[in-house]
């Protein structure tokens, strides 16, 4: 359980700093609204772009390994309260402000990952049965087709549809993980289509999130990606992966979960990438 926790806030804290790293390489480049591969060499070549690649990757692996004893609801909840870590680097780092109202969801969120710290039942998610590892693995392909169609166009309703697409690519990412049981010898598990659902859906959602940020404005996109990739892997793991509350606390896990998700969403307008003056709002 402690591990569980621990590895669950070292991959919102890895998040929360990796999203303001990135956002302070991204403010020393300049962009366009147009995939460009060499403004992504440039921003490779800076140190705070690649640690903040490298703190996305420490996130993950945390991720995945709460993934092993906590519920979907737990971990994705923390997952989404990074942007409170984010909320709070911007601040120190960028010297954003606070209102009132993002004071209180800081600590609204505070209050839910306490919450769920102690309504979340520590176990392995049960065995996910056929042929749900290959749906999963197959709705990449569906994703992949929302990539191609919706980003042809530039309107906030293609926005709001890659976002949601997004929400979706990463709440499978989670409930892979959370499925996923690596076999002995491990290299057998290269066999398994949940693995192969993780690096599809963690590719496809990256893109999809970068896609929605250039159509909508940033509090819509991060408000329904959060929404999306909390609440559909909360309520998958509780119907197929036997994710339950410790007994008697259902109630509690309900409340953290809707303050931390509720609190997510309010910090919202902290998931934007800083953007120079270049890219105005009608390049996107």
């Amino acid at each position: 359980m402690i591990l569980g926790v621990a590895a669950a806030l070292v991959a919102a804290t890895c998040y929360g700093f990796g999203s303001i790293l990135q956002a302070m390489a991204a403010a020393d480049s300049t962009v366009t609204a147009r995939l460009d591969a060499v403004l992504l060499a440039r921003l490779l070549a800076q140190w705070r772009y690649v640690s903040g690649l490298s703190l996305d990757l420490v996130g993950f692996l945390a991720a995945v390994v709460a993934l092993r004893t906590l519920p979907l609801f737990v971990v994705q909840a923390a997952v989404a309260s990074s942007i409170g870590v984010t909320a709070i680097a911007a601040r120190q780092l960028l010297h954003a402000r606070f209102d009132v109202r993002e004071q209180r969801a800081l600590v609204g969120l505070v209050v839910g990952l306490a919450l769920l710290g102690i309504a979340g039942r520590p176990e392995h998610a049960t065995r996910l049965a056929e042929p749900g590892p290959l749906l999963l693995l197959g709705s990449a392909a569906v994703l992949a087709a929302l990539v191609v169609t919706f980003t042809r166009s530039t309107s906030e309703r293609a926005g709001v549809l890659l976002a949601a697409g997004a929400g979706v690519a990463f709440g499978v990412v989670g409930i892979a993980s959370r499925a996923l049981s690596v076999p002995s010898p491990a290299v057998h598990v290269l066999g398994d289509p949940l693995l192969w659902a993780i690096l599809a859906h963690g590719g496809l959602a990256t893109v999809l999130y970068a896609a929605a940020l250039q159509r909508g404005r940033v509090t819509t996109v991060a408000a329904i990606t959060f929404s999306v990739e909390t609440v559909a892997p909360a309520a998958f793991g509780i119907a197929f992966l036997g994710d339950h509350a410790r007994a008697g606390l259902a109630p509690v896990a309900v409340v953290g979960f809707a303050l931390t998700v509720g609190a997510s969403i309010l910090l919202a307008r902290f998931a934007e990438p800083v953007v120079p003056a270049e890219l105005t709002a009608g390049d996107r």
